[in-house]
């Protein structure tokens, strides 16, 4: 598969799977996982075709970690990043002594005038290295650090 063609069903999934599974009519359950077979479905529908292989590389080679299978492939979902309502059930972990969240520089002076908000999102990522937080962070300026 070409790199663009799996960019764009990453961007879609992301869409539907974080942010909006309602434009495509997507159930997903309380922990944000969908039937895969569904999600092809519709996707399909919407001209954003897959097939399970190409899924899966999608899934295996995306380099932040975004989405997850369960363990027979018959059910996906988002890792991270969600704007809609879904317990993915993590259990709390003792942090590593430095956690870094990478953001663009037009966003410092609220950062350090209110800290780091989650916004929209349920959660503020935070990485254990810079280069994850570069990945998660990127924005087509100029990328800042924090580590906490």
């Amino acid at each position: 598969m070409n790199e663009q063609h799996k960019k764009r069903i990453s961007k879609y999934l992301s869409l539907v799977l974080r942010h909006k599974p309602e434009i495509i009519g997507l159930n997903l359950d309380e922990n944000g996982w969908a039937d895969v077979e569904e999600l092809q479905e519709k996707c399909a529908k919407e001209n954003c075709a897959f097939t399970l292989k190409e899924l899966d590389e999608v899934v295996e080679t995306n380099d932040k970690k975004r989405f997850i299978f369960n363990e027979d492939k018959t059910r996906i979902r988002a890792n991270q990043g969600h704007s809609i309502d879904v317990d993915l059930a993590l259990n709390p972990q003792q942090p590593p002594e430095f956690l870094y969240h990478g953001t663009a520089e037009a966003n410092l002076a609220s950062i350090f005038e209110k800290g780091i908000e989650k916004r929209s999102r349920q959660h503020v990522h935070l990485s254990q290295d810079k280069d994850t937080a570069t990945k998660v962070g990127m924005r087509p300026r100029k990328t800042c650090y924090f580590n906490h």
